[in-house]
């Protein structure tokens, strides 16, 4: 039987085009909002000012692709020596900034360990002589000097929270290596320190993300680079953003305990996540549809490290394999890059609330990149937003 036409519908041909989608804007979605020369994020490719990020990964070290981000060009092998040394020279902090994060990490354990880098990092400002100075060189010595101390940051802060006394940073190390050190006291194998310097190459940059926007919107105020590093702190701290490669570790954990001893299958604990509509960490990605170009490349060095260690480093990624093949298969989803990178600095034994503090011992470069940039070529970032209230009330009506 024919359906009735419906007679309030406008009228139509077998040539007439569909409706276009509403096409969602939320959150910029989409959306262009400036150009730069440090990135380009593409389905295909992940590039840092024209290389992209699988050569590097492969092929660079992390103070290569630092120098490649700050100063704008690969280093030949002496402008690379010059600016390690140069970087490694500046990784004490002050005393007071020091205790400042032992008395706060001491005195509120519950406190993120992003919030207490953050908190340092403001104090590091105030020290610093070149801190209200926007010129294009004190940009620079700004951004060493705090590639430098993050790790030194971080570090104060893991080991007051294990009751331990900070150790001063060792200049023979790499910077990936001396971050390890300023963690856990402990100088890596050098499997370990490749697999930590692969990360940070990995992490560096990223095109105009959460933290590197909020970085450049504050910067385009003419602010201090040491502000608008905060504020890029505060945005990658978020669970939709940095903070998901602690949240897809601690995802994993739970799977692994509500299902020991056979309780319950990894496909039932994911029906079970479906039906709950729980969100899944370490899933998806606003820009990569079809995969993360980093995942991959991060798994097969956490499979390496897992090989070494053996069946209790081997059962987590075994795990993340059934993980992704179901989410795959039920909602054509793939992993981004925290989803490796939680599994793998799990059995790196570092701890998980650390995760994304390491995170921006990396994307420091990148946001320092992003700032100069927006400093040398600057317009305030001021969008307009859509008014969806009411209208023309009156207060005394």
């Amino acid at each position: 039987m024919e359906t009735p036409m419906n007679q309030n519908a406008p009228a139509s041909t077998p040539n007439t085009p569909a409706a276009p989608k509403p096409v969602d804007t939320r959150g910029l979605a989409g959306q262009t909002i400036g150009e730069t020369s440090v990135c380009a994020v593409t389905q295909t490719e992940l590039i840092y000012r024209g290389y992209e990020i699988a050569d590097l990964a492969a092929h660079a070290t992390f103070e290569e692709v630092a120098y490649l981000l700050l100063i704008g060009h690969k280093p030949s092998a002496g402008e690379l020596a010059a600016f390690s040394a140069e970087v490694a020279s500046m990784r004490a902090i002050p005393t007071s900034v020091r205790d400042a994060i032992v008395r706060v990490s001491k005195e509120s354990p519950t406190a993120h360990p992003m919030s207490i880098l953050r908190t340092g990092v403001s104090l590091l400002s105030h020290l610093d002589p070149d801190c209200e100075d926007c010129s294009p060189a004190a940009e620079l010595r700004k951004s060493k000097r705090l590639l430098a101390q993050i790790p030194t940051l971080i570090g104060a802060c893991q080991r007051t929270l294990e009751g331990k006394s900070p150790v001063e940073p060792d200049a023979n190390l790499g910077h990936s290596a001396n971050l390890m050190w300023m963690m856990s006291g402990t100088k890596p194998d050098a499997l370990a320190a490749k697999i930590m310097d692969v990360s940070l190459v990995l992490y560096a940059e990223h095109d105009f993300n959460a933290s590197t926007f909020t970085a450049r919107v504050v910067s385009s105020t003419e602010s201090d680079l040491h502000s608008a590093v905060c504020g890029g702190i505060g945005a990658l701290k978020g669970p939709l953003h940095g903070g998901a490669n602690e949240m897809a570790m601690e995802m994993l954990k739970q799977i692994d305990h509500d299902c020991a001893g056979g309780a319950m299958t990894v496909e039932a604990w994911m029906q079970r996540a479906y039906v709950e509509k729980r969100k899944l960490m370490g899933f998806g990605h606003r820009v990569y549809k079809n995969g993360d170009h980093r995942a991959g490349i991060l798994r097969s060095w956490g499979l390496k490290l897992a090989a070494q260690q053996g069946p209790q480093s081997q059962k987590w990624f075994d795990l993340g394999d059934q993980v992704q093949a179901i989410m795959l298969r039920e909602k054509n989803i793939h992993p981004n890059v925290d989803f490796p990178c939680g599994m793998t600095y799990f059995i790196m034994g570092i701890a998980v609330p650390q995760y994304t503090p390491i995170f921006v011992a990396s994307r420091i470069t990148g946001w320092c990149a992003h700032i100069m940039e927006q400093h040398q070529s600057n317009r305030i970032i001021r969008p307009l937003a859509e008014y969806k209230g009411p209208m023309q009330l009156h207060w005394n009506a």
